[in-house]
């Protein structure tokens, strides 16, 4: 009997190996398996808090490892100005999202979390990062390879800091620039939008011809997950009020503020934000005739809906004054990702309570989740879930500033040259003998970014990040035999006693984000106003408006001799030198109506009562010149 007993052992132990080789092998883990095998096999396995855990999205400032663990969570974000240390660098971001990530990977199933960040005009919370021009600009510039070029580049940085996920595009089609996200829009009319989703396959990669239509499309390492915003309607609420009520009929919806979305799913899109806004009434967050009807059923995006910050709590006014209605009615709704951010257990047990109780049916859980594996499996996340310093060095890299310049330089709208035609003062000599460079925006990085730029409202100065302001390009750009003379605010004795050839006046808005940039006067600040009267009444000057969108100028434009819109340019300032001093010609078009008055607002190009100071599509050009 002894003798039996080794083979027997033998067998017994091959098929414990076997059994537990059998256990271990997951089809959801296993990269070669078809997708949908993946995602049926991971599913099967998930209890309701696994479930649950994936559809909910909290701040980094509550995500420990033991909270991603615990709860389950399925993915994290930072909020505007949300850093794991000022001035942080890509090292000790991809030490903050893999040691989230890792308290993802040690739950039963190793679900990775997916982290978002507003990523909106280049990686714009990051220090050193590049920092592009706004949409505003953007849209000016009529390049829709340009803004591709600039997706790329910005995945790149993105991803440099172990981040796969932007909230970006925004292709809202803002109506009225008295709106405080005006500048996230690149234009008013929505073929110039629909032009520029170009971003998505800079952001994610181009989908393969044989990818399935509607379907999330994320390709690769180098690449990031894009996010189409802010679904609908969200640039057309009366008077331009930030979060309010948009007022259009069925078509004009479907005309003006959709079609961006049906090219952004075709691109193959990853996820789709849910606007704060309402339609005709209605809140977006709790309108599931256009989230699953329309943009699910009809559109047939296969990616997975998110929500706003706080999104669903705003679906009740006061915000959250009943919480459980907002969590059934944002679910029901068919938005997939709830970006809660902070109090993330409330909302799991609300969910939990609702779904034990079959007020929110399981079938609707089923389809968040399997929207919101399919974005995580697409894009390579179950098998690179860690970041890596390997590309650290894209961060703010030169290329990718390069490329930033390049968009600066197109993006500026040339309004007025010379006060008479056959007498133009752009491009200006580089061997002047005396310049002035005045302006509150002339020398200040801050301004010249504009809000969403290191913190969520923006900040004035220079050391918020790295960068070149325009008063450093010019200088740059003359000849060295040019005396600048910088002088913020000089009074008109200053100007008159000085005897400039002529002078650069850099003025507008302050930064702001979403309501705080909500204006019914559109004017820019009164000392840039006075800047305006006492150098341009005492010397031939050019004035640079920095703003989110057009501004009040047209009392002031009998005394400018030139004047150019550059929008928000952002970081790399060199970009409007180029073109002042004649290296490169003005090219820029304007996407937006710039107004005569605010009483016309909202005025739009196609409108009965148009009637602007600029129309939509000027822009004067000028050929480049040699160094003179």
């Amino acid at each position: 009997m002894a003798k039996l007993s080794i083979p027997i052992l033998g067998l017994l132990l091959l098929c414990c190996l076997s059994a537990l080789a059998e256990a271990k092998y997951s089809k959801y883990k296993d990269p070669k398996q078809p997708l949908n095998v993946r995602i049926r096999d991971l599913m099967k396995r998930m209890t309701l808090a696994e479930k649950i855990g994936q559809m909910v999205q909290i701040e980094r400032e509550v995500a420990t490892p033991d909270v991603m663990t615990k709860y389950l969570i399925g993915s994290v974000l930072s909020g505007g100005g949300s850093v794991p240390a000022p001035k942080a660098s890509a090292a000790t971001w991809v030490n903050l999202v893999n040691g989230i990530q890792k308290g993802s990977l040690s739950t039963r199933l190793g679900i990775p979390m997916i982290y978002g960040i507003d990523a909106v005009h280049g990686h714009n919370n990051v220090y050193n990062a590049t920092i592009f021009p706004h949409n505003v600009g953007l849209g000016a510039t009529r390049d829709p390879a340009l803004i591709k070029r600039i997706g790329e580049a910005t995945a790149l940085e993105v991803r440099a800091t172990g981040i796969p996920y932007a909230f970006a595009p925004c292709i809202a089609v803002c109506r009225d620039p008295r709106w405080g996200r005006c500048y996230e829009s690149y234009s008013e009319d929505h073929k110039i939008v629909q032009a520029m989703t170009e971003i998505i396959p800079g952001l994610q990669g181009d989908m393969p011809p044989s990818f399935q239509k509607g379907a999330p499309y994320v390709g690769g390492k180098g690449k990031v997950a894009a996010c189409a915003k802010h679904y609908v309607g969200d640039g057309g609420t009366t008077r331009g009020i930030n979060e309010n009520n948009t007022v259009i009929d069925w078509n004009g919806l479907l005309g003006i503020h959709m079609p961006a979305y049906l090219n952004s799913i075709l691109k193959g899109v990853a996820t789709v934000m849910v606007s704060y806004s309402s339609w005709n009434g209605k809140k977006m967050h709790a309108n599931q005739d256009l989230v699953t009807g329309y943009l699910k059923n009809k559109l047939r995006f296969r990616g997975f809906v998110i929500s706003d910050w706080e999104g669903i709590d705003r679906i009740t006014s006061p915000p959250k004054a009943n919480y459980s209605y907002s969590v059934q009615a944002g679910v029901s709704a068919g938005i997939d990702m709830i970006m809660v951010p902070y109090n993330f257990t409330e909302f799991i047990d609300d969910l939990t309570y609702q779904v034990k109780n079959n007020i929110i049916p399981m079938s609707r859980i089923d389809d968040a989740v399997k929207r919101i594996l399919r974005v995580k499996f697409v894009m390579g996340l179950f098998e690179n879930p860690l970041a890596d310093l390997s590309l650290a060095d894209q961060l703010g890299n030169k290329e990718h500033r390069e490329l930033a310049r390049e968009a600066v330089r197109k993006s500026l709208v040339l309004l007025k040259n010379g006060k008479s035609a056959t007498k133009p003062l752009l491009p200006l000599s580089k061997k002047a003998g005396k310049i002035l460079i005045a302006g509150s925006h002339a020398d200040n990085l801050g301004f010249q970014c504009g809000g969403w730029t290191i913190t969520w409202q923006g900040l004035g100065g220079n050391d918020l990040t790295v960068g070149t302001t325009i008063l450093n390009a010019v200088k740059t750009t003359v000849d060295p035999t040019t005396q600048v003379v910088y002088n913020e605010s000089p009074d008109a004795n200053f100007v008159k006693s000085n005897k400039f050839s002529h002078a650069v006046v850099v003025v507008g808005e302050p930064p702001y984000a979403e309501t705080f940039g909500d204006s019914m006067n559109l004017t820019i600040s009164e000392a840039g106003l006075s800047t305006i009267n006492n150098v341009c009444g005492a010397v031939k000057c050019v004035v640079v408006i920095i703003s989110g969108r057009p501004v009040v100028i047209q009392p002031y434009l009998s005394k400018i001799d030139a004047l150019v819109a550059a929008w928000l340019p952002g970081t790399e300032g060199q970009g409007v030198a180029d073109v002042l001093f004649g290296d490169y010609g003005f090219t820029g078009k304007l996407a937006r109506t710039w107004f005569k008055s605010v009483d016309q607002l909202p005025m739009n190009v196609g409108d009965a009562h148009y009637d602007p100071l600029f129309p939509f599509g000027f822009g004067l050009t000028t050929k480049p010149t040699k160094n003179y």
